[in-house]
């Protein structure tokens, strides 16, 4: 069992800004991709973006780009989502996630994200 825990969750104001942290731990990683999610009240998870393990090939949702930035740090096995110009649809529980084959299989917590209008 991998452990995943996100943190930097909170309260913004729209056209804020908020930057999410991942640390991973339980296991050890070679190769492994990292990923954010997102389900607000009364919607679907939804995919945010994602980047692999060597950080040079990264993917985001439409309603994301140019706003969001991914980032992961492999030594430290930790990983960021920079979110810039927040919107109050951004609301919602974010969820980090590892893939090391083709399945998103370690979920952290969530943490809350706020968005006031």
């Amino acid at each position: 069992q991998v452990q995943l825990v996100e943190s930097g969750g909170g309260l913004v104001q729209a056209g804020g800004s908020l930057r999410l942290s991942c640390a991973a731990s339980g296991r050890t990683f070679s190769t492994y991709r990292m990923g954010w999610f997102r389900q607000a009240p009364g919607k679907v998870r939804e995919f945010v973006a994602a980047i692999t393990w060597s950080g040079s090939d990264t993917a985001y949702a439409d309603f994301v780009k140019g706003r969001f930035t991914i980032s992961k740090d492999n030594a430290k096995n930790t990983g960021d989502l920079q979110m810039n110009s927040l919107k109050p649809e951004d609301t919602a529980v974010y969820y980090c996630a590892v893939r090391l084959d083709g399945s998103w299989d370690y979920w952290g917590q969530g943490t809350q994200v706020t968005v006031s209008s």
